[in-house]
């Protein structure tokens, strides 16, 4: 199981700047707090929006497994790319499942089985809609199998997001005009199951489906078919990646807090952040296969947590600004900020014990400044590299916590995201937040439809003109 080890965080280790470990012992009142929290996410569990919390066992995951693989089933063989369109929520997880479970290398590949081999076909996510990218990504399709050899995975809930709906509705007419009557059957859309634009469109057009569950929001839906989908696809052992969500969810649902990891780290983290003035919260893997977890990581804490009003309406500004770092590549170039710039950041190390593969460091050189490193490896560099971070982030009085895995793996990737599904959904009760909306991104939307002549959003667009007024404090015109 993964490990955390948070003594680092503790004003044993880090002073003033850390927290006194007699908050943590048994009948202390944060003990009293998680427990209370605890049972109110025992209570609303499955209900509302946190519907995501059963998504790993069940009815629902056995459901939505089943559909998963019967769908990628059909599918395997007639494609030699797999595009996923989305955005935040339906984007992010997708994109760390791959880097985490594949080789980063994956799409190089040549298709087939065994080693060296990619069991699936080429990914890739289209989560902004930046034209050049876009257009890269498709001249890439069109170059290997064209578009008849492309399967196009829209995932959006509503069917109305503007930067999705864009990607789709280009999409669509590329693949109408190079397949004619039979492009539906390039299409796999994850939708609402039974409501909205894309439902519409999916029942009218006869697209194959998979949903978005109801209660699930985006940031909390990669242990859903939106994740689901794309991993199968590309050869990923769904099914552990769930087994592991499951055995970290049981962990997760101890109300005692030395019991519980998902609580603990909660509790740290809102406690240095408000006590402390601890609100900049970095993740910093010191492995190149985990990193872009630190961006699925950096929605869930940003968007859950970052509140203008708790649940009573009281203005409050809540929330934390979650950083992502990779060691060792960012000891070159932000450990210096960390370690003597303000003392606003809690750091989270992520390890791994066992990378599964390691590359020995010969002798023979013949160089005495560098003889040290004759007869290591590059897995031995890179976890003394983090060991000697988290030190001099000591030595600084900066709190810092270690994530372990034991080796990187579905299970293992699994148990970590449901950690911090868990950990935001303590965090927002702690804060005294709704951790499951999130009312400042719907400005902009409303606005960007005012923009692009929307029905119905003419007044957006009065107001963007009214406060962007043109005025002189412009250099270059």
């Amino acid at each position: 199981m993964l490990k955390i080890d948070f003594a680092n965080c503790l004003e044993d280790r880090v002073g003033e700047h850390g927290l006194d470990p007699a908050l943590l012992q048994a009948g202390s009142g944060a003990e009293a707090a998680i427990a209370h929290a605890t049972a109110r996410l025992a209570q609303s569990r499955g209900t509302g929006w946190e519907r995501w919390r059963n998504l790993a066992q069940g009815e629902a995951r056995s459901t939505h497994v089943r559909e998963v693989k019967r769908i990628a089933g059909n599918c395997h063989g007639k494609f030699d790319n797999l595009v996923v369109l989305g955005i935040g929520g339906s984007a992010l997880g997708n994109i760390a499942l791959q880097a985490a479970l594949n080789p980063p290398t994956y799409n190089m590949l040549p298709y087939g089985q065994g080693a060296g081999k990619r069991n699936g076909p080429r990914m890739f996510v289209v989560d902004n809609v930046d034209p050049a990218y876009f257009a890269s990504v498709m001249q890439v399709c069109e170059a290997n199998g064209g578009l008849q050899r492309t399967l196009f995975n829209v995932v959006s809930k509503s069917g109305e997001t503007a930067e999705t709906a864009a990607q789709f509705m280009v999409v669509r007419d590329m693949l109408k005009k190079a397949l004619g009557p039979t492009y539906a059957s390039n299409i796999v859309a994850i939708t609402d199951p039974s409501k909205g634009t894309m439902r519409q469109i999916c029942d009218a057009e006869k697209f194959v489906t998979l949903p978005v569950p109801d209660g699930v929001g985006g940031r909390f839906s990669v242990l859903s078919p939106v994740g689901l989908f794309s991993a199968a696809m590309c050869g990923i052992d769904i099914e552990a990646l769930l087994d592991g969500a499951h055995a970290m969810d049981g962990r997760c649902s101890d109300g005692r807090l030395l019991k519980n990891p998902a609580a603990m780290l909660a509790l740290l983290l809102v406690e240095l952040g408000q006590s402390k003035g601890k609100t900049n919260h970095v993740m910093m893997p010191y492995s190149n296969a985990l990193y872009l977890l630190a961006d699925w990581y950096r929605q869930l804490w940003a968007e859950s947590l970052g509140k203008e009003r708790n649940t009573q309406g009281e203005q409050v500004f809540a929330g934390f600004t979650p950083i992502k770092a990779l060691g060792a590549t960012d000891q070159h170039s932000q450990i210096q900020l960390y370690r003597e710039g303000p003392h606003d950041k809690v750091i989270g190390l992520v390890g791994v014990e066992d990378f599964g593969a390691d590359v020995a460091i010969p002798s023979g050189l013949g160089v005495e400044a560098i003889a040290y490193l004759e007869g290591k490896s590059m897995a031995g560099l890179l976890n003394a590299e983090r060991r000697a971070t988290e030190y001099a982030l000591v030595e600084s009085m900066r709190p810092n916590y270690t994530i372990t895995f034991p080796r990187i793996d579905a299970y293992h990737v699994g148990e970590f995201i449901m950690l911090w599904q868990v950990a935001t959904a303590y965090a927002g009760l702690l804060l005294g937040v709704d951790a499951y909306d999130q009312p400042a991104v719907e400005l902009g939307k409303q606005a960007t439809f005012g923009l692009m002549g929307r029905k119905g959003f003419g007044e957006h667009l009065t107001n963007v003109e009214q406060a962007l007024v043109p005025t002189e404090w412009v250099i270059g015109e």
